[in-house]
């Protein structure tokens, strides 16, 4: 069972539903306690530990019902109606992670080539030619199994017994030992269909489909006919089982594969048409970051005693002093100052730190923020007033004019808030560092570093481009703790988790 729980978790993460390791582990004990045979019961416990919000629990039943799925692989139309009514839907199918579990591991993960469909075209033109003369009455293959021999290859007796139970079973072995799992890409499911039905043992049944339909005596043909008729039957349903489970392991439209390419592109690079997609992104970052750093107070095991809340602890114990409750000490967020060059050259880089700020309220609470091209200004309520896109456009509209003068702005920070600063006070500066040949004033910074806690520089420029040109990064590198390339949003973000985590 812990195989299927697995692949179940790899699923909702697939469906963007965040699931941790100690949650995972969870539901393995949530598992122990109700066992899986009551779907229902199943279902809620796992929904209990593993969704954490609505649109979460959306995802998972969704993800829940099509993993969990009792399909229906029955070899025989007329069979298939009668019995519907007569389904179960609520059992789960016995998870199987049997021997045939790695079977088949060698090279299934790999290679997407075997084309998009059930069946490829030689594949096809070899099932089709094995019949030959393609004479017989359709009417023959539902002729009584007691007029015909029995099959010889052991897929073809499961495919005349219609045995719905153990064939589903067979197929599940066969797609786990090939690890359709691993399905990713669309061109892959073909290939998959083919090892699947090749696991079955789709070359014997072959052999035994063209050797039946070439005999002479009527019965023999008429077992050919059949066999053909439910084998293309079984293909069918295993080529829909593979596109049901790679819509449900895979990313099905690219979304992700989306997402990774744009959070590793230079932001200076992204299409003007993707920007939509990198608000998006942003926002499901700015959440992850809230949630991880969102604790405000360390509870220890040690200090001082909290006398209170320990004899409140203890009123159930008659006043015996068995839990000790110690104080704890509050983390308070330090005030964090914001620096943005918006000229052309960085205009990008900083609105999208801005905005990933912006969304870092719960945990940010002290954020001032100020904007620059020739002249610095404040523009913290500009942001706190309007959605991210809405207050840039005002910063732009009135600080973003003018040659780019980082010493006039240093001075002007110096003006507004240098008498703000103190130890506890972050200084975050995003800028190339290009001045455009003006004196850089080094010493202001200086000055600003002397009364902050850290100075932080992001140049969004690669390494390699620093102190090219009218680059200045050297001379301001020295006032800095930390001077770091921030290009992407997957350094954005791993430099603001990186602030958080010393910040608190």
């Amino acid at each position: 069972m812990e195989g299927t729980l697995i692949r179940f978790v790899r699923a909702l993460r697939m469906a963007e539903v965040r699931v941790s390791t100690a949650e995972t582990l969870e539901a393995f004990r949530a598992t122990e306690l109700v066992g899986w045979r009551d779907r229902q019961r199943f279902k809620d416990a796992l929904g209990a530990v593993l969704a954490k919000s609505r649109a979460e629990r959306d995802a998972f039943d969704d993800c829940f019902d099509r993993f969990f799925r009792v399909e229906d692989f029955s070899t025989d139309d007329r069979a298939r109606s009668n019995d519907d009514a007569d389904r179960q839907p609520d059992a789960i199918p016995a998870p199987d992670d049997g021997d045939g579990r790695e079977a088949g591991r060698g090279d299934s993960a790999g290679n997407g080539a075997g084309g998009g469909g059930g069946s490829g075209g030689a594949e096809a033109d070899r099932e089709r030619s094995a019949g030959g003369e393609g004479t017989i009455d359709p009417a023959a293959a539902r002729a009584p199994n007691t007029t015909m021999a029995p099959p010889v290859s052991p897929l073809g007796r499961l495919l005349m017994a219609d045995d719905r139970p153990a064939l589903a079973l067979a197929i599940t072995r066969a797609a786990r030992a090939q690890r359709l799992e691993d399905i990713r890409v669309f061109t892959q499911q073909g290939l998959y269909t083919r090892r699947i039905l090749e696991h079955m043992g789709r070359t014997d049944l072959l052999d035994e489909i063209a050797a039946r339909e070439a005999a002479i005596a009527a019965p023999e043909r008429r077992l050919g006919a059949a066999l053909r008729t439910r084998y293309d039957r079984l293909r069918r349903q295993v080529r829909d089982h593979v596109e049901d489970r790679f819509n449900l392991h895979a990313d099905a439209d690219g979304s992700q594969l989306r997402e990774r390419m744009l959070r590793r592109t230079r932001i200076d690079s992204v299409p003007r048409r993707d920007e939509a997609h990198m608000r998006r992104i942003i926002a499901r970052m700015a959440r992850r970051l809230v949630a991880a750093h969102s604790r405000r107070r360390r509870v220890t095991r040690r200090g001082r005693l909290d006398v209170p809340r320990t004899l409140r602890r203890n009123m159930r114990h008659d006043g015996t002093l068995i839990e000790l409750a110690w104080q704890s000490r509050r983390i308070d967020r330090p005030r964090l100052f914001v620096v943005c060059d918006v000229s052309g050259s960085v205009a990008r880089h900083a609105r999208f730190m801005l905005t990933l700020l912006h969304g870092l309220g719960a945990v940010l609470p002290r954020v001032r923020a100020f904007v620059f091209c020739a002249r610095l200004g404040e523009v913290t309520d500009v942001f706190r007033q309007h959605d991210p896109d809405t207050a840039m456009q005002h910063a732009l509209a009135e600080h973003g004019h003018g040659a780019t003068d980082y010493g006039r702005a240093l001075a002007d920070f110096e003006t507004l808030a240098l008498d703000d600063l103190d130890r506890r006070s972050t200084v975050l500066i995003l800028g190339d560092a290009r001045n455009n040949d003006a004196d850089p004033r080094t010493d202001r910074l200086r000055r600003i570093r002397a009364r902050s806690g850290r100075v932080i520089w992001l140049n969004p420029e690669p390494r390699a481009a620093w102190d090219s040109g009218d680059s200045v990064i050297g001379r301001y590198r020295a006032h800095c703790h930390q001077v770091s390339e921030c290009g992407s949003l997957a350094q954005l973000e791993r430099i603001v988790s990186d602030l958080l985590r010393r910040v608190g």
